[in-house]
């Protein structure tokens, strides 16, 4: 991977990471389109650590308001959003990795996530008992202040399915938010929130994997873990970069417009690698 393919590879992250789309998913096809060898979890976990610090100085102002009082409910609500994945990234890490390498059901991956899109954005404007039928725009949702832990379990638990590279994390986790009703802004503000510990735990995660198996030795070499460490470099800043517009652009559509834009998307992004897997086979 020389220092141009990361760039433009750690841009896509960053604007991919919260738009609903997977990031992990498009890293996957174009590394298949690209006809990059390396390994793609290893630059794939360096380039969330861009979009880590991007996501923290846009949500700098929740993230203060959580640690000025760290005991209410908000924070449980996390640590329970947050321990499916966790159980998931240990219990399935072999099988993520394969998924991550060999791409074999990227389009199925698709094909949910733009599933998930569509049922929570009809969910969202489905009227509610005794109101006028025929809604157009979103329920208005719950306030933050309703939420329960119920919301948080079920907001994980899409969290956890979207380990699987193809499958949003940030379109799992907010159409879960809002198929529970929740606030359209705070289920877009959860799920970045959300995102921290998620990145944090696959940052320490993958980088102790690669310490065990003597990674590390080789950035003497200018590698590390089989990429060059320019190329790792170039790839977090850029990632860096478009997350920090991402964040912003996500959450402004989340709150005013529609996420169908993004299921259609992804449902013939998933039809056009269906296509090539199980018949034309010029990258899969």
């Amino acid at each position: 991977m020389n220092i141009w393919e990361a760039l433009f590879l750690g841009m896509v992250q960053g604007v991919t990471e919260f738009l609903p789309v997977s990031s992990s998913g498009h890293l996957v096809l174009l590394q298949k389109l690209f006809g990059i060898t390396e390994p793609v979890l290893v630059f794939d976990t360096a380039v969330h650590g861009g979009t880590l610090i991007a996501v923290l100085v846009v949500l700098r102002q929740d993230i203060y308001n959580i640690f000025r009082r760290i005991l209410q409910p908000l924070t449980l609500f996390l640590i329970i959003g947050t321990i499916p994945a966790v159980i998931a990234a240990l219990l399935f890490k072999n099988q993520i990795e394969a998924a991550f390498a060999s791409g074999t059901f990227l389009c199925f991956a698709f094909m949910i996530t733009s599933a998930l899109l569509f049922l929570s954005e009809k969910l969202s404007r489905r009227s509610p008992t005794g109101s006028p039928a025929g809604l157009k725009t979103p329920v208005q949702g719950r306030p933050d202040d309703e939420m329960n832990w119920l919301d948080a379990l079920i907001i994980g638990l899409f969290q956890a399915v979207a380990i699987v590279p193809g499958i949003s994390r940030s379109g799992a986790t907010i159409s879960a938010a809002i198929a529970r009703r929740l606030n359209r802004d705070f289920a877009a503000r959860f799920s970045f929130l959300l995102s921290i510990p998620t990145i944090l735990g696959a940052l320490l995660l993958q980088g102790r994997d690669l310490i065990k198996a003597g990674a590390g030795q080789g950035v003497a070499a200018g590698t590390f873990g089989g990429i060059g460490v320019a190329p790792l470099i170039v790839g977090v800043v850029g990632a860096c970069i478009a997350a920090f517009f991402s964040v912003r652009i996500t959450l402004k559509i989340v709150r005013e417009l529609s996420l169908l834009g993004f299921s259609l998307y992804t449902g013939i992004l998933g039809v056009i690698v269906m296509i090539d897997r199980f018949w034309t086979h010029y990258y899969f």
